[in-house]
């Protein structure tokens, strides 16, 4: 399969039935508190309903592995049956003997009977638990009803867990059934996943079949299309992830992107699946109302992007408050744009890659650019990664000067630094001059390719964990150090503390909560300290240094 090709262990969306995935949203915890209550009340059913797909089934596994060592479990998995079959069925579960070749409602109540007995003064419980229960017919479940009134003076002799569909609450609320539903001691409806519990489903599973560190095999805005076409349901968003990671696989891109999974809900849906809007890489098709739709978004994003870093959220607290620092505002950098003058001559802005690279490494150093950026820079701690995406959503989220990988109409390879983008405009860095292009102009000369540069650690060459040690690590605990404004521990082993430290940091700047210090965990942390260079302060360093002019 596609799991060795993604560096996973197993294959992480399988809709076959596994605890070992089940992630657990408050729903879902709430779900499973309800069951283990109405099992260990001493009496009546307890019913679970959900739409098909929402876990149903996973959450009874769940429940099963956490009751008691002294219960016995009958669980019947087709409940089409009649009330004789039923009975049999259960009997067989538990093991129950009874002549074969006379079989009766009576005579199998007794054998039941006198088993719950025996089970009852051995300090056992017995529970029955029925899947798909919104089968069973009327006098099936009348029959259930009276496997109730086997009971002592203190609880019921046997606990019954019903599971199915939302129509078995319809059922259960008919006339002729309201005796067995009044006996119902504990009942929760479990719905779907809202958005980000969606998108926290599909790290949750790829983390269990072992993907490690900062990584992420979906791109921001594949994670909302499975969102929008799965409606949160976990069996869907399996079907789905499955379908898109084979389609990765298939053409050797490492990374799901939103492409690859509306093709796979294609596949696997149908083709009423097919989302309703259009990428944003695609501007080119020169579909007015999506474009208009798209530029939309972007005026959105671009309003967080120009008031404030991405990677900011409310400072995190670990002791005393933390110290950050603040990026210029929007106002103050459209000031500073609006001061510069005169405005220079009209350039070109598509130029060649190399210079795209040597403008891109000015803003960062005032030394002359090694002979190739992406190969030689590791020496100078300043790292060169490369990405790729179908839409603007990656670049914008990582809230930096970035390289896109361009084509001329010639089809000659170009480039362009993108410093920030405002509604349609994307605000460009030549090498010679700072300047405005239509957003759309750039989406129809971009290859989707772009590179970014990176301050790394002194001696920095992978992820940081439990165990490591070194000066990486005592560097990384002096960053946090200044970002919480206290003095530096002399540190330099990674400890369970520092693990927590990490987990917070990561939970309030946005990112997977795994504890390991990685790409994303650093450079996150370099922009709240103010090692990094963020889209805003790049903007700034570029007007004072090249200034604003035209483009053409």
């Amino acid at each position: 399969m596609y799991h060795p090709f993604f560096g996973l262990t197993e294959q992480p969306f399988s809709i076959a039935v596994n605890p070992r995935y089940l992630f657990m949203s408050h729903r879902h915890r709430e779900a499973l508190a309800h069951l283990l209550y109405g099992v260990g009340s001493g009496g009546g059913f307890v019913l679970l309903t959900g739409e098909v797909g929402t876990g149903k089934t996973t959450l009874n596994r769940c429940l099963l592995e956490q009751l008691p060592t002294n219960t016995d479990i009958a669980i019947v998995l087709n409940p089409a049956l009649s009330a004789i079959e039923l009975l049999a069925s259960v009997c067989d579960e538990l093991e129950i003997g009874y002549p074969s070749e006379t079989q009766s409602l009576k005579m199998l109540t007794d054998a039941l009977h006198q088993f719950l007995l025996a089970n009852h003064g051995r300090g056992r419980q017995t529970v029955l638990m029925i899947d798909e229960a919104q089968h069973l017919d009327f006098d099936v479940l009348e029959q259930i009803r009276l496997l109730t009134n086997l009971e002592t003076d203190e609880k019921k002799l046997l606990q019954i867990i019903l599971t199915g569909q939302p129509e078995l609450e319809s059922m259960l609320a008919r006339p002729e059934l309201r005796q067995l539903n009044q006996r119902i001691t504990a009942r929760y409806k479990l719905t779907a996943l809202d958005p980000q519990e969606t998108q926290n489903y599909v790290r949750h599973r790829l983390s269990i079949s072992g993907l490690t560190g900062d990584r992420s095999l979906f791109t921001p805005s594949a994670l909302r299309q499975i969102v929008k076409l799965t409606g949160g349901i976990p069996r869907l968003i399996n079907l789905l992830c499955d379908r898109a990671l084979m389609g990765a696989y298939g053409r050797n891109e490492p990374i799901v992107s939103a492409a690859i999974v509306r093709q796979a809900a294609r596949e696997v849906f149908g083709g009423g699946a097919s989302p309703t809007t259009q990428p944003l890489g695609n501007l080119r098709t020169g579909n007015a109302r999506h474009v208009a739709l798209a530029f939309a978004v972007l005026s959105v994003i671009l309003a967080g992007l120009l008031a404030a870093n991405v990677f900011m959220s409310p400072p995190v607290t670990v002791g005393e408050a933390a110290r950050v620092v603040e990026p210029p505002s929007a106002d103050a950098m459209e000031s500073e744009i609006a001061s510069v003058s005169p405005a220079k001559l009209t350039t070109d802005w598509l130029v060649s890659p190399e210079a795209a690279e040597s403008a891109l490494w000015s803003l960062w150093r005032d030394a002359p650019m090694p002979r190739s950026v992406c190969d030689e820079i590791s020496a100078s701690m300043l790292r060169c990664e490369s990405a790729a995406s179908d839409t603007w959503d990656a670049v914008l989220e990582l809230n930096r000067p970035v390289v896109l990988d361009l084509q001329r109409r010639n089809r000659f390879a170009a480039a362009t630094v993108l410093l920030a983008v405002k509604e349609d405009v994307a605000t460009l860095l030549t090498g010679e001059v700072v300047c405005d292009v239509s957003l759309a102009t750039v989406a129809d000369h971009w290859q989707g390719r772009f590179r970014y540069f990176w301050e790394s650690p002194p001696g920095w060459t992978g992820p940081l964990r439990i165990g490591d040690r070194g000066s990486v690590v005592a560097h990384v605990v002096g960053e946090f150090a200044r970002l919480d404004g206290l003095p530096a521990p002399p540190l330099t082993t990674f400890t369970e503390a520092l693990e927590t430290r990490v987990k917070v940091f990561q939970s309030a700047v946005g990112l997977r909560v795994d504890g390991v210090i990685g790409v994303r965990t650093l450079q996150a942390l370099n922009d709240k300290v103010g090692g990094g260079l963020t889209a805003g302060e790049a903007l700034r360093r570029a007007v004072e240094r090249f200034g604003v002019g035209s483009c053409r």
